[in-house]
């Protein structure tokens, strides 16, 4: 069962954005994209909050986790977060294995 977990970074005077935008120029989320069960490491900007960024982290399963936080991305992560004096806040969900409800899927335009 597929775990995501997202991440709220906040900062000030825009230091989320900087931080995200250094994890992609460096790299390192290229990187943690291609570690054995990572199935999406996506940022993004919440439209009502610019102080904030949105990382969607989504694993195939906890020990995928696990190994992700056993690796030497972690340290870099950390280091980034210290730079940019950060705050997290964090949600995780797990995968839905029975699909979205009839109910639901009229609203859905694909």
């Amino acid at each position: 069962m597929s775990v995501t977990v997202n991440i709220y970074y906040t900062g000030k005077d825009g230091a989320a954005r900087r931080f995200a935008e250094e994890m992609e120029s460096s790299k390192t989320a290229a990187a943690i994209r291609r570690e054995e069960g990572n199935l999406r490491y996506a940022y993004f900007l919440p439209m009502a909050d610019p102080e904030t960024v949105l990382l969607i982290d989504e694993w195939e399963d906890q020990q995928a986790i696990d190994r992700h936080h056993a690796s030497p991305m972690m340290a870099k992560i950390a280091e980034l977060r210290e730079k940019y004096d950060l705050h997290m806040k964090v949600e995780r969900y797990l995968a839905d294995t029975d699909g979205i409800p009839e109910t639901d899927s009229r609203f859905i335009k694909e």
